[in-house]
């Protein structure tokens, strides 16, 4: 997902496109719609064939992506944020000869090759890298971790704590949740709070918010001593509305009752990274600035730096077509959560 700050607004779009990861005049600069429209095999040491090694920087490569979306993009463009992207090095099948030939469709996709061989200058090989497993048991106690499969949090219900996976293993994470009516009819959905620093404006209290987002409240006695957090959800889901979430939690500012513990009941997986939410910080405040000329004119030195987060269940009620948190007014359509696993 791709966020774009405006001064006519915030614009959204989602993305899933391809680069020539090897910089050659010799192959297609994209794969199209094949990475979208055909089944992917993992690469083992058992795939035959020759491996061209990457040349092309992932930093340049998400440069050259930005360009070609930027191209129509309405100017000034104030800052822009990309979330839940999922970056995959995709190999695709030719054969060389003559010429070079597109395995799938088999048809030439180059001119007669020269005799001083321009394809054996890119450097590779055989394929000698592997998938490596990490054994889902908790560090903790040794249970079994449990959750769906594309959760990036795993849940131990043994010793009731939370596990993501790291480059060590596997690493606790600080979990809470705010209780629900305990019915069959309730489901948890994850969200991150984040408290980080924000310079370039005053915002490090609930008095703070109230003043910048020129919240119709009055400040009472007490609001400046309520450390500020940002909220973002942990779940994958449209852009809209992940806007919409985003924006109305951290407004909404949940404080009151939270339980450090893991909730009793059905529990949405996580599948947004932490990593991935922090990303939508600047993008928040832009969001809620007021009036909107403060934000336009000093977006560009805001600078926010996470210091410490937490993984909060919230109890959405269950209904006919949507999944409802009455506390804090919002309504999460569930068909946009099925369909979420293909974003």
């Amino acid at each position: 997902m791709l966020f774009s700050c405006l001064l006519s607004g915030i614009q959204h779009r989602f993305l899933d496109i391809s680069q020539q990861a090897v910089q050659s005049p010799l192959f297609p600069v994209t794969v199209g719609l094949r990475s979208q429209a055909m089944k992917l095999r993992f690469v083992s040491p058992e795939t035959r064939g020759r491996f061209l090694k990457p040349t092309l920087p992932l930093g340049q490569a998400m440069e050259t992506f930005l360009a070609q979306v930027n191209r129509n993009m309405p100017r000034p463009i104030l800052h822009q944020s990309h979330i839940g992207e999922s970056l995959s090095l995709i190999y695709a099948p030719f054969y060389v000869g003559k010429t070079i030939v597109d395995a799938v469709l088999n048809q030439p996709v180059s001119g007669e090759l020269d005799e001083t061989g321009e394809v054996s200058q890119f450097s590779g090989g055989p394929a000698d890298w592997r998938i490596r497993f990490i054994p889902s048991l908790c560090p903790n106690c040794a249970w079994d971790l449990q959750g769906h499969r594309d959760a990036l949090v795993l849940h131990c219900k043994n010793c009731r704590s939370m596990w993501q996976t790291a480059k060590q293993g596997l690493t606790r994470v600080k979990v809470a949740h705010l209780p629900g009516a305990k019915s069959e009819a309730t489901i948890f959905l994850p969200f991150w709070r984040i408290r980080a620093d924000v310079s370039g404006i005053n915002l490090d209290c609930y008095a703070d918010l109230v003043k910048v987002a020129n919240l119709p409240k009055m400040i009472q006695p007490g609001w400046d001593q309520i450390p500020y957090h940002f909220w973002g959800p942990a779940f994958k889901i449209r852009p809209r509305s992940f806007l919409r979430l985003t924006q109305h939690l951290t407004l909404a500012q949940p404080r009151d009752h939270l339980i450090a513990d893991v909730p009793e009941g059905p529990m949405h997986p996580v599948n947004l990274p932490m990593s991935e939410s922090i990303q939508t910080l600047k993008l928040n405040l832009a969001g809620f600035i007021r009036p909107k000329k403060v934000m336009e004119a000093g977006i560009a030195e805001i600078q926010v730096k996470p210091r410490r987060f937490l993984l909060v269940y919230l109890p959405f009620e269950i209904r006919h077509h949507d999944l409802v948190q009455t506390t804090f007014d919002i309504a999460v359509n569930r068909n946009q959560l099925a369909l979420a696993d293909n974003l």
